[in-house]
């Protein structure tokens, strides 16, 4: 019983810190994508939504790496030939962002190099190098594990309406797609 008891209060108490920035401004977030070109989120990308993952550590970006696939075909992919389902494309800004920061800001531009060579160049846009401080961005978006990647998705006013993190599963996508279609 005392199990179970420890179990659940585990479970609200992941969903109550991965759900407490709704609402909240995102605060901005300058970096640099593998093309060369300077993003501030949210900006930048006040045009429409934007989907945000973010890693501070090489365990949570081996975790952030496992979206990739996912939202690329899922938010990213456009196909080169029309089709019936052309117009239900989503037109949405997707950025993954590593960050460097502290100690490990000297190691980004070994990164960036390696991530030029091993990253499906389709994916260039979309990735946003960040180096700088992690408090501001670990007190605003409850940044709790190191060890996890997390999701954001904002809306065109720069507030988050939507919050997940950890490895990727069908049902967080899903349920990312849901926060995404109900505006």
């Amino acid at each position: 019983m005392k199990t179970i008891i420890i179990f659940l209060f585990t479970v609200v108490l992941s969903y109550i810190s991965s759900n407490a920035q709704i609402g909240d401004n995102f605060p901005a977030i300058k970096g640099e994508t593998l093309e060369g070109k300077i993003i501030e989120i949210p900006g930048d990308t006040n045009d429409k939504f934007t989907l945000v993952g973010m890693a501070y550590s090489k365990k949570s970006e081996a975790d952030l790496n496992t979206w990739f696939e996912p939202i690329y075909f899922k938010f990213i992919y456009k196909s080169e030939k029309p089709s019936l389902f052309s117009s239900f494309a989503y037109d949405i800004h997707v950025y993954f962002i590593p960050m460097f920061t502290g100690v490990k800001t000297a190691a980004e531009k070994t990164v960036r190099r390696k991530a030029l060579k091993n990253f499906d160049e389709r994916l260039f846009p979309n990735i946003l190098f960040y180096k700088g401080q992690l408090k501001p961005y670990k007190d605003a978006l409850d940044f709790e594990r190191k060890d996890t990647p997390y999701f954001f998705v904002i809306n065109k006013e720069g507030k988050i309406v939507y919050a997940t993190s950890g490895i990727f599963t069908e049902e967080k996508l899903a349920a990312l797609e849901a926060s995404i279609e109900d505006f």
